[in-house]
């Protein structure tokens, strides 16, 4: 059986990933990933929602070189918030004209971590 060129390049970025639940350390999942997973990335696994939260890299020594062997990302169950903008290609939480926002796909705000953004007294417009 001839495979396509395409194919065969779909095959080698594939990368073996393992999914592992952060807070118990249980393998929810043996996967080829075919696209980078970064921190703050939503996946459904099984009709669940979880969030990534550390992507780790395993190598491996084959002939006198490393060879990247497989990534093991580390997630948390979660629910995607309804408070995401999308800032210079990354999702962010909460609403981006506060002072206060983090910018961060993980994190709202130092003062205001779990939200909502919606009425929140400690609201400060982003000076420009």
């Amino acid at each position: 059986m001839i495979i396509p060129l395409s194919e065969k390049l779909m095959e080698k970025k594939a990368l073996p990933t393992d999914i592992v639940l952060s807070d118990t350390k249980t393998v929810l999942g043996h996967v080829k990933m075919d696209r980078s997973l970064y921190p703050g990335t939503f996946v459904d696994i099984d009709g669940q929602t979880y969030q990534i939260l550390v992507r780790r890299h395993q190598y491996q020594l084959k002939l006198g070189r490393y060879y990247l062997h497989k990534a093991v990302v580390h997630v948390k169950q979660a629910t995607i918030p309804e408070e995401r903008t999308l800032l210079n290609g990354t999702w962010v939480i909460g609403d981006i004209s506060c002072a206060y926002n983090a910018r961060s796909e993980l994190v709202r705000c130092a003062i205001n971590p779990a939200g909502p953004c919606d009425d929140c007294i400690h609201y400060a417009a982003l000076s420009t």
